[in-house]
Formats: C-alpha cells, sequence, structure tokens
C-alpha cells in the first residue's frame, strides 16, 4: 500500500519487484548466467506502475529496434546490457532497470535504476516484440520473458536435428510430467547473431504457438503469466535434457519408452491436447 504523506513507495520494496530478483539469483544459482549471460524483463501490471510512479525520473527517448505499437504506454522491469546476473540481489538499482514505450511503440525512455549510466539488455527488441505476441495470444495474461543459457539444452543442439519435431519428442520422453507442463511443444531457432530484430522476429513466429524456444548453439527463451511458472518451465526443460544427455551417454539402447497410446492417455488425464506430430514413434527412431 502506498504511503501516506510525501514518502515515496519504493520500487524495490515492491512484491513483483522481489519476485523477479528472486527468480534473476535462482537462475544464476542453477549455472545458467555466467558472466553477464542471459536476460529478463517483466511487463508491469498498470495498477504496479501507479504505486512507484512518485519514483520514476523520466530520461531521453531512445529507439528499441523494432516496432511494438502494442506495447504502447507500458512500462517493464529488465535486466541491464553487460549486467551480471549474480549482482542482482545485492546491487538492483544498477544492474536493473524499468523503461516505458512510447505511444508510437518504436522508442522507450528509462524512468528508473540503470543508476550507473547502464541500458536495456542489447536483447531489448527480442524481448519486447516477444512480449508483444504473447500479450496478444495470451490476451494480456502473459507478462514474463526470459532467456538463459541452460547447458544440458545448449548441449543437445549439437546433436539432435534443429527441429521443433525431433526436440519436443525426446524431451516429452524423457519425464512424465513434460506434456503437461509444456503441452504445446517447444520451439528451435536455427544459429542466428543475437541482439538484433532479424532473431527477435524468428522466436516471435514461434512463440505465436509455444510457451519456450532453443536458440541453437546458445540458449533458450521462456514465456509464461509469472515468475513461477517461466521459471518451472525452464526448469523442467533443462532438467528433461540432462536426463536424455544422460541416457544418451550409456551408449545402450532403449528398453522402454513413452508410447503413442501412452502419451494420449496421458493428455486425457491431464486434459491436455498434444500434437499427434510430437508423439510419433518413428522420430526416435530416425535420430
Amino acid at each position: 500500500m502506498k504511503m501516506i504523506g510525501t514518502e515515496k513507495m519504493r520500487v524495490e520494496d515492491c512484491e513483483w519487484f522481489k519476485d523477479f530478483v528472486r527468480m534473476a539469483d535462482d537462475g544464476y544459482r542453477m549455472g545458467w548466467h555466467e558472466r553477464n549471460g542471459g536476460n529478463l524483463s517483466y511487463r508491469i501490471k498498470d495498477r504496479e506502475a501507479k504505486e512507484v510512479s512518485d519514483s520514476f525520473n523520466a530520461s531521453v527517448w531512445k529507439p528499441v529496434g523494432a516496432q511494438v505499437p502494442e506495447l504502447a504506454g507500458e512500462y517493464f522491469l529488465i535486466t541491464g546490457t553487460g549486467k551480471y546476473f549474480r549482482n542482482i540481489c545485492i546491487r538492483p538499482s544498477d544492474t536493473l532497470g524499468i523503461i516505458e514505450i512510447n505511444p508510437e511503440g518504436d522508442s522507450y525512455r528509462t524512468v528508473w535504476g540503470y543508476v550507473n549510466g547502464a541500458e536495456p539488455t542489447s536483447e531489448l527488441p527480442t524481448h519486447l516484440l516477444n512480449h508483444q505476441v504473447k500479450k496478444r495470444v495470451s490476451g494480456g495474461t502473459y507478462r514474463v520473458v526470459y532467456h538463459a543459457h541452460p547447458e544440458n539444452i545448449i548441449a543437445l543442439t549439437f546433436i539432435l536435428p534443429l527441429s521443433d519435431e525431433v526436440f519436443t519428442r525426446e524431451l516429452w520422453g524423457m519425464m512424465t510430467e513434460c506434456p503437461i507442463v509444456f503441452p504445446a511443444g517447444i520451439g528451435v531457432v536455427p544459429w542466428m547473431v543475437p541482439g538484433g530484430s532479424e532473431i527477435g522476429l524468428k522466436t516471435c513466429e514461434l512463440m505465436e504457438k509455444y510457451d519456450a524456444a532453443v536458440w541453437a548453439h546458445h540458449g533458450m527463451f521462456a514465456t509464461g503469466v509469472d515468475f513461477d511458472l517461466t521459471f518451472g518451465l525452464m526448469h523442467t526443460i533443462e532438467k528433461s535434457a540432462a536426463i536424455l544427455l544422460k541416457q544418451m551417454s550409456t551408449g545402450r539402447e532403449r528398453l522402454s519408452a513413452i508410447d503413442q497410446d501412452q502419451f494420449k492417455e496421458l493428455a486425457e488425464r491431464f486434459r491436455v491436447t498434444l500434437d499427434d506430430r510430437f508423439i510419433d514413434q518413428g522420430l526416435t527412431e530416425r535420430i
């Protein structure tokens, strides 16, 4: 609740801010953010922005590097370029910032944070383009976009065909929970130079139907309604990738696996829809 009188409500005291910092620190402790690797953003709710608006101090407008008219007037909490996730919990106003998108959706300005002259992540165009897609396809419920470098999913991009079907089928097959956690599957982006609108647009194509996309030889993007679901999605996919690598490293053939009928039984039990192209048993045989 906002303080009565002249005292401002601090951004750092808000629960949504604390949840952001906790998720960033959890990702670092998982080993997904070496050096300044990875980035995280949150589309702030209107009431949350109003609660801390007295703490805002707007800077000059700068180009986004992409067109995001559906995000006009929105505020985002987002990690800074060159900043280390390991420092977010101890220096939040240095490593994080809040930006505002202009009415045309082509520029932004910092209104809080980045105290030592930092800027938003170099992946800003990708984050905002994907926020725009997920806001539209989810009816506004999705608010978190997360990019990390989980080592096992990256390793798989060197040994599995870079296709949505193969990655989804193989990861679903490692843990029964996987088709329940990401029933729509996951997408795969071939290697591209990061930090520009091209890779952002390619990821957007996948985010029209998936909540997660693997970047070949680089990492993964995950999106969700809140911090728990988004972190949980990344964690589940990475754990499944680790199990797959362990199974493959034995050099032994699989003596059992979840078959097509069992996938369908699982879908019925948990009331999820699984695309038949992802449960084709022949996919495994063709790897």
